[in-house]
């Protein structure tokens, strides 16, 4: 595992899945089908998770690990913000 900001972080898939599912506000009862395995999702929502775990993932500058958290100054505002985001919004959590 990669120490990011002092902890040990993941991306929760099945939360990613469950924050973009719009299927349940949608469903009528006169038109649930057994075996349907439709799925609709927020388009907004999911470009904006996919943004932001793109800048996450694509963050370039190195951190050293005999710093801790002191080498927060050298992490972009962008990775900050995407990161917060996702850890709001518990789409990635600590191990």
């Amino acid at each position: 595992m990669l120490n990011v900001l002092g902890e040990n972080y993941y991306i929760d898939l099945d939360e990613v899945e469950k924050y973009l599912d719009m299927s349940d506000s949608f469903e009528d009862n006169s038109e649930q089908l057994s075996g349907t395995t439709e799925m609709r999702i927020n388009v907004i929502k999911f470009e904006l998770v996919k943004l932001l775990l793109e800048t996450i993932l694509s963050e370039q500058d190195p951190i050293e690990d005999n710093l801790g958290l002191k080498s927060n100054k050298n992490i972009s505002v962008p990775f900050k913000l995407a990161f917060n985001t996702l850890l709001n919004k518990k789409l990635i959590n600590h191990y």
